[in-house]
Formats: C-alpha cells, sequence, structure tokens
C-alpha cells in the first residue's frame, strides 16, 4: 500500500499508473487532477473554450451578418441594434468579430495540432535511423529553417490574384505557408530527446525483437516524449493566432473579403481615436485568447511536471495525519 505522500516522482513519469491506497490510477488520471487543482489554469481554460463557442455560436444571437450593410448606421458606436457598433461601411462589428475569431481560432488549431504531429514524426524518424538518413533529413531542416519566413508569406499571399490566390481563400493559404515554417524549431527538440530515448533498453528491446521501425516510433518514441507535445501544442496554437494577427496587421496575411482579428486590428488602427470602439474590441479578444491560452500552458507545464508544487499537494485523510515533529503512539501506552 503506497501513500500519496510518499509516491516517487519518478513513478509518475515513468509508469503508466499508480497505485495509491490500494487503488490504481491511471497516469492520464493524475495529470487532469493536477491540472484542475490549478484554478488560474482552469479559468484560462474556461475563457478558451468560452471564446471558441462564441467563435462558432455567436452568430446565432444577431440578426446581421459580416457582409450585410446598415446604410443607417454607419461608423455608430455601440447601441441596442449594433451590440458593438458598426464599422465604416455599416456592417455590424459584432458579426465581424464572430467570424474574425472563428478565423483566428481555426487557424491556430490546425496549425498547431498539424505541425507538432509533423515534428514528432520527423524528429523521431531522424533520431531512430540515424546516420545518412539524419544527416540528409538534418540538412533539409537547416535550409528549411535559414528561409525567410515573410518573403515567402508575402509572395504566397500577395500574388495580384494569379496562382493560387484565386483558388484558394486567404485563410486557407496562410495556414498552408504557416505549416511549412512553424514545425521546425520542434523537430530539432525532439530530435534531441528522441536519441536519448534510443539509448533505453525497452527501445532496444523491441528492435531486436524485430518490431518495425513504424511501431517502434508510435508505440515508444512519441508516447514517450508526450508532455512536450502537449505543450508544443498550445504554444502551437498561440503562436499560430499571433502570427496570423500579425501578418494580416501588415496586409500580407487574410485578405478582404475574409476577416480575421488581424484585418480588424490593421483596418482600425489609422482611426483608434475616432472610432475607438472598431480596435478595442478585437484587441480585446485577442488578448483574451492568447493570455487564455497562455495561462492554460503553464497549468499543463506544472501538471506533468511531479516536482512542481505551484498546484498544491493532495490531503491526507483518516485520523493518521500528523503534524510536524509530532509521532503518534499506540493507545495506552506513555512515553516515559
Amino acid at each position: 500500500m503506497t501513500n500519496l505522500n510518499t509516491i516517487d516522482p519518478a513513478a509518475v513519469t515513468g509508469g503508466a499508473n499508480i497505485e495509491i491506497n490500494d487503488v490504481v490510477i491511471a497516469k492520464s488520471s493524475i495529470i487532469i487532477r493536477r491540472f484542475l487543482r490549478n484554478r488560474t489554469a482552469v479559468v484560462g481554460l474556461a475563457v478558451f473554450l468560452a471564446l471558441t463557442m462564441f467563435s462558432f455560436l455567436g452568430g446565432l444571437f444577431t440578426s446581421w451578418d459580416k457582409e450585410t450593410i446598415d446604410p443607417f448606421n454607419i461608423g455608430m458606436p455601440p447601441s441596442s441594434e449594433h451590440l458593438l457598433g458598426t464599422s465604416q461601411a455599416g456592417i455590424d462589428l459584432y458579426a465581424l468579430t464572430v467570424e474574425g475569431t472563428r478565423i483566428s481560432i481555426l487557424i491556430g488549431l490546425v496549425v498547431g495540432l498539424i505541425s507538432v504531429l509533423i515534428a514528432a514524426v520527423y524528429g523521431c524518424t531522424m533520431a531512430y535511423f540515424g546516420g545518412k538518413v539524419d544527416t540528409v533529413m538534418l540538412f533539409i531542416l537547416e535550409a528549411l529553417i535559414m528561409m525567410p519566413a515573410l518573403l515567402v508569406v508575402a509572395v504566397a499571399t500577395s500574388g495580384g490574384g494569379n496562382g493560387l490566390q484565386q483558388s484558394l481563400p486567404s485563410w486557407l493559404l496562410l495556414i498552408i505557408v504557416l505549416l511549412v515554417f512553424s514545425w521546425m524549431g520542434t523537430a530539432r527538440l525532439i530530435r534531441s530527446l528522441s536519441m536519448s530515448l534510443m539509448t533505453r533498453d525497452f527501445v532496444k528491446a523491441a528492435q531486436y525483437m524485430g518490431i518495425p521501425p513504424r511501431r517502434i516510433v508510435w508505440r515508444h518514441l512519441v508516447p514517450n516524449i508526450g508532455s512536450l507535445l502537449v505543450l508544443d501544442i498550445t504554444r502551437g496554437i498561440t503562436g499560430a493566432i499571433l502570427a496570423e494577427v500579425a501578418f494580416s496587421f501588415i496586409g500580407i496575411g487574410i485578405k478582404v473579403p475574409d476577416v480575421s482579428l488581424g484585418v480588424l486590428i490593421g483596418q482600425a488602427t489609422s482611426q483608434v481615436s475616432t472610432f475607438p470602439w472598431m480596435f478595442w474590441v478585437p484587441l480585446t479578444v485577442m488578448f483574451l485568447l492568447t493570455g487564455s491560452l497562455a495561462m492554460m500552458n503553464d497549468g499543463l507545464r506544472d501538471a506533468f511536471d511531479p516536482s512542481s508544487s505551484s498546484v498544491g499537494r493532495a490531503k491526507r485523510g483518516g485520523p493518521e495525519k500528523s503534524e510536524p515533529g509530532k509521532t503518534h503512539e499506540p493507545a495506552g501506552k506513555k512515553t516515559p
């Protein structure tokens, strides 16, 4: 029988299950409990889920959309008819914010998830095969890192209406370009961690048993760097959202008629003193979005780190609870 306060931290990271008071608790359950004890992380998760629901369901609470113009309310502040006001073209800002938030979250989720998946496969493959395969793949990785991402984004999204610009929406084209440049740093880190895992006995045993490389990578390497991958997903989502806002702000990201938070902020920057609601509404949504992801990332980091005490300790129950410096003795016996 194992007491909760005497668990070896290495057991939490190395084993799949932990036995506490004769009850086997899965490692995933321990991580979830530690995450939920972090109030800041829970608040961040609640804010992110609320913004996600707002982006997909917020259009149901208004009769306006991003294309309908109200000629009688052009550049008007928030009112009962337009909850967040209207733009200079007379378009409801609430509808624009819903659409822009959805596009920004969609870009963040797709880029954050797929880039980490690409990095995991690429980095683990380099570490597993090594030798010439590792040399060639590392050369390709370093070449991609040296490419000027800003220039590539500008050329891909501002081609004068030719090629891909005519067949793909600007937000989808931006996702493709961001995917090309967002996985390389993570892949290098995963390669280093996977190379250390290749020296472990369980990996060598799997190789001696003739298990295919694909199964070794997916069953032994990837799960052992799962905590890093989860943290990189939240960081990747945040980075993709900030990249979209930055590129759209300078005019090389999302293009009109597509809408995003970066487009709304960029359009209102020059007139922030005249139409402040057009600037502060999307900027506030962006801060809430990136701030909630940062709080979630901190909570996940502490949840995966068994040595962290920022989320507190589990309470001990029962009559065996004691104070520091005091000992319990059987009833009926006295210390001379």
